[in-house]
């Protein structure tokens, strides 16, 4: 049995820190994974910058509100899904995502949660497991699923070195040029096809 894995935040939907730093004016709120792979580095910084700026949870939900997925994404997820099983992998918080899992007809997410205090500051975040995305490739693997992921940043590298194929979707070109064992396409049809010229070669 064959399921994809996919991330969500440059995959599937627009980046929503870099959507909030647009908001905001602040530019160094647009560092992603693309840039720093150490994530704990990553959201430390973003949650001293919130506290800096005291910028809260509902602000944010705010711009995700009004996001929209990436084009193509939506008829993207839903032909897949017809096919394979999916799940999506993320290090986003369920506290930011409801709004894009509507509009992508509420595919399974698997990410993180947010410690939040009654006036919306953001406290700290949990995670749900250290290196989550290589861990849930490897249970599944574990449950006899052939798996195929796809990712565009540094913390989705473990996850496609796990799977059976691992796939660059929209990546930066550092990620690219570091992990060039991975094929990469930036067209949803390409990765389609790539899935699928996997699961025939078995």
């Amino acid at each position: 049995m064959d399921l994809v894995c996919l991330d969500l935040e440059g995959v599937l939907i627009p980046e929503i820190w870099i959507a909030f730093a647009e908001e905001t004016g602040i530019a160094s709120l647009r560092a992603t994974t693309r840039d720093i792979p150490d994530y704990n580095e990553l959201m430390q910084q973003r949650l001293r910058i919130l506290d800096e700026n005291r910028l809260t949870l509902p602000e944010i939900q705010r711009v995700i509100a009004g996001l929209s997925p990436l084009e193509g994404a939506a008829d993207f997820l839903q032909d897949l899904r017809q096919v394979y099983q999916v799940v999506i992998l993320s290090d986003t918080f369920y506290e930011f995502a409801q709004p894009m899992m509507q509009q992508l007809a509420w595919p399974t997410l698997l990410c993180h949660r947010l410690r939040v205090s009654d006036d919306g500051q953001i406290l700290d975040y949990v995670l749900r497991q250290q290196d989550p995305k290589r861990h849930a490739v490897e249970a599944f693997k574990a449950l006899n699923y052939r798996i195929f992921a796809a990712g565009d940043s540094y913390n989705d590298t473990s996850m496609l070195g796990s799977a059976d194929r691992g796939f660059l979707f929209k990546a930066p070109d550092n990620v690219k040029a570091e992990f060039p064992q991975f094929k990469s396409t930036q067209d949803y049809d390409v990765l389609r096809a790539m899935i699928d010229e996997a699961a025939r070669e078995g």
